[in-house]
């Protein structure tokens, strides 16, 4: 099974898991580093796409096509 467990790496590359694990055998482990705190930007590839998917989005067959979830004015 894998799971994912929140560690903390500090600057000489020590790893601390923050909760404790228990396993059968030694196995082998994927490290993430992560920002130090949550981005909360806009991804750059929503960004870049959003033209070239504005074209398809904005052809008067996508509102027909979805007018039936549009609620009743």
């Amino acid at each position: 099974m894998i799971q994912t467990i929140e560690a903390i790496i500090d600057e000489t590359g020590k790893v601390q898991l923050l909760e404790n694990i228990r396993l059968k055998e030694a196995r082998r482990a994927l490290v993430t580093i992560l920002e130090a705190e949550p981005s909360a930007k806009v991804s750059e590839t929503a960004l870049l796409s959003e033209q070239s998917l504005a074209e398809d989005w904005m052809k008067p067959e996508e509102d027909e096509a979805w007018s039936h979830l549009q609620s009743v004015r």
